[in-house]
């Protein structure tokens, strides 16, 4: 390979990693279980139009919060398969350490299969209100969420740093 082609080489490979897309940092991945039971409170307006209040708890198993515990709960307005959050937000427990995220903004929507719901999907925006020991530095941050559901009780959330 001559001098020319190696330059040619290494300076497109520096072009390439320069303008990738800039990824948000993953804070956690979690391991969550609906708590409780929940039902959907109809709203009385139209049909499939309901309130859903629920509670959730999760175990980090990935990421900064690897081991914490979530304890978090949120409601939710059903219009048909689709939801928007109306309000949300929990506690993200680590030895020496809290962190409590407010979900300000999200949707969701059914995951169907063969006809049946074996689910919920959703993402949305939230605000670390409150940090304290090694998690001090996220106090104030924009956090992104995304929920993937592994069956009707049981999903997959992700934090990330805006």
């Amino acid at each position: 390979m001559n001098r020319c082609t190696l330059t040619a080489l290494v300076g497109s490979t520096l072009v390439m990693i320069a303008v990738q897309p800039a990824r948000a940092d993953v804070i956690a991945r979690y391991e969550c279980s609906l708590a409780g039971f929940f039902t959907q409170e109809p709203i009385g307006d139209r049909p499939d139009h309901n309130l859903v209040a629920q509670d959730y708890v999760c175990v980090g198993v990935e990421g900064l919060l690897k081991g914490a515990v979530y304890s978090a709960s949120n409601v939710v307005e059903w219009d048909g398969p689709k939801a928007t959050m109306v309000m949300g937000g929990g506690v993200h427990r680590i030895p020496g350490g809290r962190l409590v995220t407010q979900l300000t903004q999200g949707s969701a929507q059914a995951v169907m299969k063969d006809g049946k719901a074996v689910g919920v999907e959703s993402s949305g925006k939230g605000i670390v209100k409150f940090a304290s020991g090694p998690l001090a530095g996220l106090n104030g941050k924009t956090v992104g969420f995304v929920t993937k559901p592994i069956n009707p009780i049981r999903f997959n959330l992700e934090f990330t740093a805006e």
